[in-house]
């Protein structure tokens, strides 16, 4: 769980994994919610050398089941150690913590997929906008076919080997980590999405956070 970013536009004062959600930052949420999945045996998460006793803090209650390990600047980076501290893994998950409240169904359908055949297994919604392509003025260039249009969630489930090959040969920035399966050439199979998983960037969001999950 790449847990290292700033979380500037959230505006919290604090890295956004420790923004806190009914009293718990955000990365205890996540972290219990794949652990309550019934489906993920351990967590690492990657979170910024100087915010390890945080999370360490933070994550007192399940340390048996979570390691935590210093990540890097990029996602990427944050994401590549947690591969290498799970070397024994045959099934990874990437999961944002900013994305807490995904329901436990969408988890078990994602390692369900994997377990099935499916090499790489993202949960995707129908995009519900109109969307417009724009040129660097801001001019509409065409208005794009929505039904093709899917909004990647997480958490994303791969066979652990090849997505040990993708960050291996198929570096750089990506703005996340089926991308890197895609430049492989592999298929990247979807299931369904839900609203919920929605991700906290925005105090908006966390405003509609601590509505949707309601009371403490």
């Amino acid at each position: 769980m790449p847990a290292a970013g700033r979380g500037v536009r959230l505006g919290a004062g604090t890295p956004k994994a420790f923004a806190r959600l009914h009293g718990r930052p955000l990365l205890w949420h996540a972290v219990g919610g794949l652990l309550g999945s019934g489906c993920v045996d351990r967590v690492v998460v990657a979170v910024a050398g100087s915010d390890r006793v945080l999370a360490a803090t933070a994550l007192d209650d399940v340390t048996e089941r979570v390691r935590i390990v210093t990540g890097g600047t990029e996602r990427s980076d944050s994401v590549r150690a947690a591969l290498e501290a799970v070397t024994d893994a045959d099934i990874v998950l990437v999961h944002d913590a900013a994305r807490c409240l995904i329901p436990p169904s969408v988890i078990r359908s994602v390692v369900d997929a994997v377990r099935a055949g499916h090499r790489a297994v993202v949960p995707v919604l129908p995009c519900s906008d109109t969307v417009k392509q724009v040129d660097d003025h801001g001019t509409v260039i065409t208005t794009v076919d929505r039904a093709v249009l899917r909004v990647a969630q997480t958490p994303q489930g791969f066979d652990a080997d090849l997505l040990r090959r993708a960050y291996a040969t198929g570096g750089g920035h990506a703005t996340d980590d089926a991308e890197l399966v895609e430049r492989l050439g592999e298929a990247v199979t979807t299931v369904a999405g839900h609203p919920r998983a929605f991700k906290i960037t925005t105090p908006f969001d966390l405003a509609v956070a601590e509505a949707v999950a309601g009371a403490p």
